[in-house]
């Protein structure tokens, strides 16, 4: 057996969420924690297999070890048992695991520092250490339980409301937000629906939500239905302002400001669009 030596420093004052959405075909991972780019250690997901949180002293290898199983079809409590047997310094680590059919798993070692503990549901896995008090973890449950819209939007709000019933005993430092789906990410090319991280700021969270809005502006996408049908007058405006910015076709602009995603074709246009370039222009 390979004996995993504990690091220096411990991924310390972590809070983390793994959740599914079965129905949109969704699986993702939010954290916190007093420790810098807690988003380049803890959040795991593949889309159809499953999403992995791996914190408190953290063994890295549970993320892409734990994905390795979970595509083997094997539900989330055996591949916790599987990974952490094999581990020597299982019992400082922690993991959350939720599989591909939205059963979920929760494991804390006995030398995690207090307060540690998770907490588990139908598609979700909540979990954290060197917290207030076990509120922090009740709160991104509850808040999952009783959420609904978008994954990624869920699991920000359940990182708000952990922050709020206590969070972390040693403060904020870092924050991360993971969303998969399969072609579900830019130009239908990538399963990475969103992967932020803010890496070291004094409220992550908000500062995470931020920049979550910049990213769905960018990126997000508006029913069709709600798209603008562009009538006689509103192609004369769109011309107007196009030139004004020294463009001929909104294509143009669109694809030089990170928006071409939300142009398809000129009988219609997506309202965000249209409000970015009456800003702009």
């Amino acid at each position: 057996m390979l004996k995993q030596h504990k690091p220096f420093a411990p991924l310390v004052s972590t809070f983390s969420i793994v959740a599914c959405d079965l129905d949109a075909g969704q699986w993702g991972v939010a954290v916190q924690s007093k420790f810098l780019a807690v988003g380049s250690v803890v959040p795991w997901a593949e889309p159809h297999v499953g999403a992995v949180a791996t914190q408190s002293y953290a063994n890295p290898r549970y993320g892409p070890n734990g994905l390795a199983l979970l595509r083997q079809g094997l539900a989330a409590t055996e591949v916790v048992r599987r990974l952490t047997e094999a581990d020597d310094e299982r019992e400082s680590r922690q993991l959350g695991i939720v599989d591909a059919e939205g059963r979920s798993a929760s494991f804390t070692g006995t030398e995690c520092h207090d307060w540690a503990g998770g907490r588990t549901g139908p598609g979700y896995a909540a979990q954290g250490n060197i917290l207030v008090s076990a509120e922090t973890v009740d709160a991104l449950a509850e808040t999952f339980e009783a959420s609904s819209g978008p994954l990624a939007q869920r699991l920000l709000a359940c990182l708000a409301a952990a922050q709020a019933a206590g969070g972390d005993r040693r403060g904020q430092q870092s924050a991360s937000l993971l969303a998969v789906e399969r072609d579900g990410g830019y130009a239908g090319l990538s399963d990475v629906v969103v992967d932020l991280r803010v890496d070291d700021h004094e409220r992550p969270i908000e500062e995470l939500r931020r920049i979550y809005g910049i990213h769905q502006a960018l990126f997000g996408k508006t029913p069709r239905s709600d798209w603008l049908p562009v009538d006689d007058e509103l192609r004369a405006e769109l011309q107007e302002r196009l030139g004004k910015l020294g463009y001929e076709r909104l294509a143009d602009w669109a694809g030089v400001e990170n928006l071409e995603e939300r142009v398809d074709g000129e009988a219609t246009i997506d309202p965000v669009v249209l409000g970015e370039l009456r800003r702009r222009s």
